[in-house]
C-alpha cells in the first residue's frame, strides 16, 4: 500500500514540520497514522443475519509532558485538520520545557507481509461455508436448537512519525472464526462455542477438517452443559486445563502488572519488585514476538519493537509492562507494551500473549493428585479489581474430581480470588503449555484490543468456589 503520510493535502515534509513544532518542548510525542479495512459476517438462526464492510483511516496527534498529555485525532487527511490538531495538543506545554527523549530502538523483523485476509475468499464463499456449518450441527444431533456461525477479519496499516522525523511502519492481518451451538432436551437449554484465529489469512481455519473440528467442539461443550448438575460452593483444590483458562491469569494478574497501575500505586502488586508474589515455579511472561499470534505485533503503537517480557520469574516480581510514558516516569525501559485500539485514542500499558511458562508434571499426574476438587477446562466473563486483586470467573465447561478422576460435569460454578492470593496457591504446573485458540479480547478504559492468553495444567489449593449447591 502506498504511504498514509503521503494521502495528506499537503508535502510529507511540511507534515514533519507541524510534527516537529508541534513535539517540541515536551519529552514525547507522535503522529500515529492508520489505514484500516474489515468485514464481519454472521450466520444465525439459520439465515445470514449480518453482513458490514468498513474501511477507516485517519490520524493521532500527540504531546506528552510530564504525566500530561495532550491528544486531539481526526478522520481527515488535510492540512487544517493538522493544523487544528496541533494548536490542541501544543496546550499541554503551556510553562513546560522537558528534553525530547530518544527515539525507540529500530528493528529488521517483519512480523506480517502486505497480504490482506479479507478478499480471500470471497464473500459468497464466506456466507456458503457459515451455512454448511449451520447444516452441519443441525444434521448432526437432532438436540440443536439454534446455530451461530461468524467470520471476521480485519487488515490494518499504521505510520508512526517521531519529531525528528523517524518513520516507522507496520501491516496487521486479524482474522476470527466462532461457533456457538444452543442445544436443549425439554425446556432446558444449554450454549457451547469454539473460536479460532489469528493473524494470518483465513486458509487453514476453513479447510474441512479444521471448521468441521470447531463445529464439534462447540456441540460437545454444549451437550457436556446438558448433563451437568448444579455446582458446589464452598473451598476447593482447583485444576485449571491448559490454554484459554490462562484468561484468568491475564485478567488477576496480568493487568496488575502493567505500568500505569503500579506508577500510579493502585495495583495489588505496587511497589512488589524482586518480591516473592507468586509460588515457586510460576514463571509469568508477556511476549509480542510470537509471529501469527492475536496479540503479536512487529512494534507497539509508539513505534518500539515489541519484545518477549518475563514479568513474574519462579514467583519473583521481575518487570512490569510499559508504554513510554509511564517507562520514563519510572525510571524503566519501554517494553513494547503501548497500545491503543485506533487513531481515535491513545496508547497506555496493555498485554500482548500473557501466559504462563511450563513446569514438568504430567496433567494426569496433576488431576490424580487431588482427592476432591474441580476441574474447570473454559472461562467465560469475569471481573476483577485492579487495586484489590480480588476477581470472579465463570467456568463455561467444569467437572468435579473424585478420588483424582474426573467425573460428574458442574455448571454455575464462579471462581472467586485474589489475584496476588491465588498465585500463591499454585502447587503444581504442567508441562503442556499452550496459548488459546486466537480469541482473545482485551478491554481497558474503554480502549478494546486483541491479546492471546496461555497457561499448563495448574493445581491451585482451596480456592473458593460459588455455586448453587451446598
Amino acid at each position: 500500500m502506498n504511504s498514509i503520510l503521503g494521502q495528506f493535502d499537503i508535502s510529507e515534509d511540511k507534515v514533519r514540520r507541524v510534527v516537529a513544532d508541534t513535539i517540541a518542548g515536551a519529552d514525547d510525542g507522535e503522529l500515529y497514522l492508520e489505514y484500516s479495512e474489515s468485514e464481519a459476517l454472521m450466520f444465525d438462526n439459520g439465515r445470514l443475519k449480518t453482513a458490514n464492510f468498513n474501511t477507516d483511516q485517519g490520524f493521532g496527534l500527540r504531546a506528552v509532558a510530564g504525566e500530561a498529555t495532550g491528544y486531539a485525532h481526526s478522520s481527515e487527511l488535510s492540512e487544517s485538520a493538522l493544523l487544528r490538531a496541533s494548536d490542541a495538543v501544543s496546550a499541554v506545554k503551556g510553562g513546560y520545557s522537558g528534553t525530547l527523549a530518544a527515539a525507540p530502538a529500530r528493528t529488521n523483523r517483519h512480523l506480517y507481509g502486505d497480504e490482506n485476509p479479507i478478499p480471500s475468499p470471497s464473500f459468497a464463499e464466506k456466507a456458503k461455508l457459515l451455512q454448511e456449518i449451520d447444516a452441519f450441527l443441525r444434521n448432526k444431533d437432532p438436540r440443536v436448537r439454534q446455530v451461530t456461525a461468524s467470520l471476521a477479519s480485519s487488515w490494518q496499516h499504521v505510520e508512526i512519525l517521531r519529531a525528528d522525523g523517524q518513520i516507522v511502519r507496520d501491516i496487521r492481518p486479524l482474522v476470527r472464526v466462532n461457533v456457538s451451538v444452543v442445544v436443549g432436551e425439554g425446556d432446558r437449554q444449554e450454549t457451547g462455542s469454539y473460536g479460532m484465529g489469528g493473524r494470518k489469512g483465513f486458509g487453514e481455519f476453513l479447510v474441512e477438517d479444521s471448521w468441521r473440528f470447531a463445529a464439534d467442539e462447540a456441540l460437545r461443550q454444549a451437550l457436556v452443559n446438558l448433563q451437568a448438575v448444579p455446582a458446589p460452593a464452598g473451598t476447593f483444590d482447583i485444576v485449571l486445563s491448559s490454554g484459554w483458562p490462562g484468561v484468568m491469569l491475564h485478567e488477576a494478574v496480568g493487568h496488575g502488572l502493567e505500568g500505569d497501575f503500579n506508577r500510579k500505586k493502585t495495583s495489588a502488586f505496587a511497589g512488589l519488585m524482586g518480591q516473592q508474589v507468586a509460588a515457586r515455579g510460576v514463571t509469568v511472561v508477556d511476549d509480542g514476538t510470537i509471529a501469527e499470534r492475536r496479540g503479536s505485533l512487529t512494534v507497539d503503537d509508539e513505534g518500539t519493537p515489541t519484545a518477549r517480557n518475563v514479568l513474574i520469574e519462579d514467583g519473583k516480581l521481575v518487570g512490569y509492562m510499559q508504554d513510554r510514558q509511564n517507562a520514563r516516569l519510572m525510571g524503566m525501559e519501554a517494553t513494547g507494551n503501548g497500545r491503543r485500539e485506533s487513531y481515535a485514542h491513545q496508547p497506555m500499558p496493555r498485554m500482548t500473549n500473557t501466559f504462563m511458562t511450563a513446569g514438568d508434571l504430567d496433567p494426569a499426574e496433576i488431576i490424580a493428585s487431588v482427592p476432591h476438587g474441580i476441574y474447570a477446562v473454559s472461562f467465560g466473563g469475569g471481573q476483577v479489581d485492579i487495586t484489590s486483586g480480588k476477581f470472579v470467573f465463570g467456568c463455561t465447561e467444569a467437572y468435579m474430581i473424585e478420588n483424582g478422576k474426573v467425573t460428574q460435569p458442574i455448571k454455575g460454578a464462579m471462581l472467586i480470588g485474589n489475584g496476588p492470593d491465588a498465585m500463591h496457591r499454585v502447587t503444581m504446573v504442567g508441562n503442556d503449555m499452550k496459548l488459546d485458540t486466537g480469541i482473545g479480547m482485551c478491554g481497558k478504559a474503554g480502549q478494546g484490543v486483541p491479546v492471546g492468553v496461555g497457561q499448563p495444567h495448574l493445581r491451585m489449593n482451596q480456592m473458593t468456589v460459588g455455586g448453587t449447591r451446598v
